[in-house]
């Protein structure tokens, strides 16, 4: 998977944000394989070409693409009345609603830099990022989620951030004195047009689009600039991957506004005029909408294998024709059941950062079952490096997965001294993940075995475990403490924390005051306690975590044989 290095080594990136080095993009380029145009105008040029497919049905209702270009051109018009300017970043914090779909376009289409967040997320995560990026407006669901109330958290932070002028909303509750409902917006149809398109010459498809976050394995994620010209070529090459065309209709589950969920399910269906059935995280009210629509492709993550993989597929067999499935190893009788419909499964392994690796669809079986087929790009560069070196392992051996291509970024936002150490010399991105090369029929196709930093896989969604610590001896009641991850029949894992108490051990309500009040996101919350009187240490003084995870998987086992 390797290929000659193009990339200048030694070459010296802009250290507030890394680019591409000019020998790439021109490499990237004359192979077609990125384009000329925005992200807005990439969306434009195909809504003309099929102006009357349905372009997203949600349990509100659908749009075609005439209606969801035409309606976002009045929004992008007066995001811009209200004094907003190209390139001003703007803090997402949406769920799986029609809403969502028409924000981001429109916000594409006004030039404004999305900041794709989580509904979890909270002052500990958002203010560092919103200082990051140098959010100038938040953009929140007006109703409540999970009974937190996101418009008063968007006026707090805006307290905390003055930069912050704007607060946008989505929804139907009534905006709060001082937000502005985002699709109250509007103006004339062919002044928009014209706006929009003026404000599109004035960018470069080299340039920052979207600001993805990372999985947060070192703490507050880090934030990942996305460009145009890469991140469509992204999305396209997995529509591509999956022979997708303007008849497939494509189902997605997991949060929206996440970059799996704007290179899966919005991007990559409007890159070839086919609709996105956009349902919601709580995968059982979503099944009726998938059956009606009559849906072709689906991604079904760790969280959703028992309610759409095992329960649902019978009702979704008949039109179903491809399940793509992501998030974890894959349970061999899983794969069977889905065969056993008819339907074609193939495995999916991607990061925010870029990099995907996606089963072809005449993989053999077992190249499907075990791994997660090759990388997505003719132009991906692959290593995998004996870990804390840049030594490469033979095909077969477990190393660091290391990545370069036309759509993996050359560096993190204002993270100089992190992306150091996140890159080698010639800069192939260094994942944390373990993995290692199968060949099957000639086809070097990718294991993932691991992640080399600590973390908790709870359902796609990575806890650092160091920094979940961190916050735990916060408290005065708490002398010692280690996170380590339990296994988790619907997630794949759960947070475990063993404690040692300063007095008498807290209640979980106890801790989980302590979080809230700390604003931290709650997937990120411990979710078991246990208590000792010491934790176990290695003979070098370490705490032994091995020694937990197995104490941890065994106390379950227990309880579940009883």
């Amino acid at each position: 998977m390797t290929s000659t290095s193009t990339f200048p080594v030694g070459a010296a990136p802009d250290e507030r944000l890394p680019g591409y080095p000019p020998e790439a993009v021109a490499r990237y380029r004359d192979a077609g394989l990125w384009g000329a145009l925005t992200l807005a105008e990439q969306f434009h040029t195909v809504a003309l070409q099929y102006p009357d497919n349905d372009a997203v049905v949600a349990a509100e209702g659908r749009l075609t693409y005439r209606d969801l270009d035409e309606r976002t051109d009045r929004i992008a018009a007066g995001l811009l009345g209200l004094g907003l300017r190209p390139g001003d970043p703007v803090l997402f914090q949406v769920g799986n609603r029609l809403h969502s779909i028409v924000a981001w376009y429109a916000t594409l289409k006004a030039g404004l830099v999305p900041i794709a967040t989580l509904l979890q997320h909270r002052r500990h995560e958002l203010s560092q990022i919103a200082d990051r990026a140098g959010a100038v407006a938040h953009l929140v669901e007006a109703e409540p989620d999970d009974r937190f109330d996101l418009q008063e958290f968007a006026f707090a932070l805006q307290a905390e951030h003055p930069t912050l002028r704007q607060v946008l909303v989505v929804g139907s509750a009534v905006p709060r004195p001082g937000a502005v409902r985002l699709t109250g917006l509007d103006a004339e149809l062919a002044e928009a047009r014209a706006l929009v398109q003026q404000v599109q010459d004035g960018l470069d498809p080299d340039g920052v689009a979207v600001y993805q976050l990372s999985g947060g394995t070192t703490g507050v994620p880090k934030v990942i600039p996305r460009r145009h010209a890469e991140y469509w070529y992204n999305a396209q090459a997995y529509a591509d991957r999956l022979g997708w065309s303007s008849e497939s209709r494509v189902a997605h589950l997991i949060p929206i506004i996440h970059n799996a969920g704007i290179v899966c399910g919005v991007h990559a269906p409007h890159s070839v005029g086919a609709t996105l059935l956009l349902g919601v995280p709580a995968a059982e009210p979503s099944v009726p909408l998938l059956v009606a629509e009559g849906v072709t492709d689906v991604l079904i993550g760790h969280g959703h294998f028992e309610a759409i993989a095992d329960r649902a597929l019978p009702e979704l067999a008949p039109t179903l024709k491809r399940a793509v499935l992501s998030g974890s190893k894959i349970p061999p009788r899983l794969f069977e059941h889905v065969e056993a419909h008819g339907v074609w499964a193939g495995q999916l392994f991607g990061m925010a950062e870029g990099f995907f690796a996606l089963s072809r669809l005449d993989d053999p079986r077992e190249a499907r079952l075990t791994t997660v087929g090759t990388a997505l790009s003719p132009l991906d560069e692959v290593r995998i490096l004996e870990p804390g070196t840049e030594d490469e392992v033979p095909d077969g051996v477990t190393g660091e997965l290391c990545v370069r291509g036309p759509y993996t970024l050359p560096g993190y936002l204002d993270a100089a001294e992190h992306n150091k150490v996140a890159f080698t010399y010639d800069r192939f991105y260094r994942t944390g993940d373990l993995a290692s090369v199968q060949i099957f029929d000639g086809r070097r196709c990718l294991s993932i075995d691991g992640r080399i930093k600590d973390v908790i896989n709870r359902g796609g969604e990575k806890v650092n475990a160091e920094e979940v610590e961190l916050l735990l001896l916060r408290h005065p009641g708490i002398a010692q403490a280690a996170v380590v991850a339990m296994p988790d029949p619907r997630l794949g894992e759960r947070a475990c924390a063993f404690l040692v108490a300063t007095g008498d051990p807290l209640t979980m309500a106890e801790v989980q005051r302590h979080f809230d009040e700390l604003g931290v996101a709650k997937f990120k919350w411990p979710e078991r306690l246990e208590w000792l009187a010491e934790l176990p240490r290695t003979q070098v003084r370490k705490i032994d975590k091995k020694q937990l995870r197995r104490l941890i998987a065994d106390r379950l086992s227990g309880i579940q044989e009883a």
